[in-house]
Parts: C-alpha cells; sequence; structure tokens
C-alpha cells in the first residue's frame, strides 16, 4: 500500500533556485507512469530507472550541461561506472563504509576522512535548520577498484552478482556544516566526476540538494497532502502531481526570493491564507501555497466577473445584519 514516486527537478546552478519539475514517475501494477512517454514504462530497478531519466534529461537539448546531484540512495559503484562511462556528470552523496584505493591501500572511506581533517577550509556562511552555520569543505581522489555488486529479485528471492569494472578515479569532496563553536552539524562526503569545478561549489550544489528535502515536505505532508488524495488511477494520480509539483517549485521559490516585492506578496499570500502566525514568523511555505491557491481562484474570478459583480454578488451572498425589532 502507498506509492513510489521518483522526480527531476531542475535547479539554477547560481542560485539554487528550483526551476521545474523535469520528470516524474509513479509506480503502478501496470508499470511507472511518467512524463518520459505516454504509455507506461516498465519497471525496473529504481538506479536503472535513475539512469534512463539521465538519458532523457541529457537528450532534451537545454543548451547548458547537465550536472545530476543524488541523495546516497545512488551510492552504486556499478551505476557510476556506468555514468561516468557515458559521460554523465554527476555528484552523489557517499556511504562512508565504502572502501576504495587511497595512497595505495585499500581502506574505508572513514579512514580517508580521518586524513582529510587538518586539510579543510572555510567556504561559506550557510543556513542550517533556521540557525547560522559555516561550510567547510576538503577534497581528495581516491580509485574506485572493487567489484561492484549488482543485487535483484527474481521470483520473490534476493540474488547478488559481482561484477568486475575497470578502476575508476573519482574526486573525492567532503562538505561539513559547522556551529559557531566548530560543532559538525552535518557531513558530506560526495563522489564526483567533475572535472573542472571549484570543491566549494560541488559542495554548494549538495547543500541546495539537500535543502530541497523541504519541497518534497510540501508536496507530502505540509502542503499538497498527497497521502488523502481520491484518484482512482495511477494516471489521474501522475497528473495531479506534475500540477501540485509545479505549485511547489513556484511556493519553495517565494519563500527563498530576495526581490524587494518578496516580502509583500509573502505577506498577500498569508493574509489570503486565512492561517495565523507564530510570533516573529512572517510566513510558512504551507501558509504561502494555501494562500496560493485562493489567489488563482480571485484570479479566474476576476477573468469571468467585473468588480462590480463581485460586489453585486457579495452583498446578495454575505448575510445582511438582522435588526433587533425583525422577527
Amino acid at each position: 500500500m502507498g506509492y513510489e514516486l521518483q522526480t527531476g527537478l531542475v535547479l539554477s546552478d547560481r542560485t539554487g533556485r528550483p526551476l521545474a519539475p523535469i520528470y516524474q514517475g509513479v509506480r503502478a501494477a501496470d508499470g511507472i507512469h511518467s512524463t518520459r512517454r505516454e504509455p507506461p514504462l516498465p519497471v525496473r530497478a529504481h538506479l536503472d530507472e535513475v539512469g534512463l531519466t539521465m538519458r532523457q534529461v541529457e537528450g532534451l537539448g537545454r543548451g547548458k550541461p547537465m550536472v545530476h546531484v543524488i541523495d546516497c540512495e545512488a551510492d552504486s559503484v556499478l551505476h557510476r561506472r556506468r555514468w561516468h562511462r557515458k559521460k554523465y556528470a554527476f555528484v552523489v552523496r557517499a556511504d562512508n563504509v565504502r572502501r576504495v584505493l587511497f595512497e595505495g591501500r585499500d581502506v574505508r572511506l572513514a579512514e580517508v576522512l580521518a586524513k582529510l581533517q587538518d586539510q579543510f577550509h572555510f567556504s561559506r556562511e550557510v543556513e542550517f535548520q533556521g540557525q547560522a552555520a559555516q561550510q567547510y569543505v576538503a577534497e581528495t581522489e581516491v580509485t574506485l577498484h572493487r567489484y561492484a555488486k549488482l543485487q535483484r529479485v527474481r521470483n520473490g528471492r534476493r540474488q547478488r552478482k559481482y561484477v568486475k569494472g575497470k578502476p575508476r578515479r573519482l574526486r573525492l569532496v567532503v562538505s561539513e556544516v559547522r556551529d559557531a563553536d566548530g560543532t559538525v552539524l552535518a557531513r558530506w562526503l560526495l563522489w564526483t566526476n567533475l572535472a573542472d569545478v571549484p570543491a566549494d561549489t560541488v559542495a554548494l550544489w549538495y547543500y541546495w540538494r539537500w535543502r530541497v528535502e523541504s519541497y518534497f515536505k510540501l508536496l507530502k505532508s505540509a502542503g499538497q497532502h498527497v497521502e488523502p488524495w481520491q484518484q482512482e488511477t495511477a494516471q489521474a494520480v501522475a497528473k495531479r502531481l506534475l500540477v501540485a509539483a509545479q505549485a511547489g517549485v513556484v511556493v519553495w521559490a517565494l519563500a527563498r526570493s530576495t526581490e524587494p516585492q518578496a516580502p509583500e506578496a509573502r505577506a498577500l499570500l498569508v493574509r489570503l491564507s486565512g492561517r495565523l502566525m507564530k510570533r516573529g514568523q512572517p510566513f510558512t511555505e504551507p501558509a504561502l501555497l494555501a494562500g496560493m491557491w485562493v489567489l488563482l481562484a480571485m484570479l479566474d474570478a476576476l477573468e469571468r466577473y467585473s468588480v462590480a459583480q463581485l460586489r453585486q454578488m457579495a452583498a446578495f451572498i454575505l448575510p445582511l445584519p438582522v435588526s433587533p425589532d425583525s422577527s
């Protein structure tokens, strides 16, 4: 019971602002209902599906190079080798238990991290869970030299296969978010095959990807409330999700906009939402989303009726005060 959703979201490489959902796929009994094509796609292993999504995005001809930034679910030696061979640029979060070849020795990434502790440099001021923090970055190179593990479920049984591959040298960028006392609040070990992008930029791009979790929260429990939807077919859910995803992108961007008119626009949506804010908190993203729904309804009404007509109907609809002597 439940749903399985894969989303590709395009971010600006300069500001981290979400631009648009570029791919969505919803798994159902008859396959994957996606934006890739009208008929459902066959169900594949998650990372195989990610690779096909990469291929589709690369083929859209947007005129700019794409960098695929993915969480640690994509920490697969087999797939990183495959993506590198296909010349897909990627930044993938690593699991620190992975073994690599470093300085001529077979070691765990945790040992590589220990060697880098005196090489971190301050990169930038960032925000972590609403508080000011600092980002520090270090980098090195390691070699993926071991067999890849390919796991599949066939006939209800999990099968594992070891796949030999060419040793692949990759950059390992380590990003730490620290508080004012130097305490590490978050640490990300990042694989990348980008040769000409500074480590600080790679770390910033993953920081932006990590913040996108708030976009998915807005899509699910704190805004669009995907779980209670009552569409009866996967195709209907997929179509509604695409509209909801774009609405989430708009609100996510407005919440972080620094344009001069942004505070007034946010205040308008909060007012339209009818929601109360905590003292000192001018807005929340769910309130912006609720206010945007009301704003869209208002704009639709203004296209159909004049302001005078709306006032006349409001006078008819809204209850009038009753005089004390009326029966």
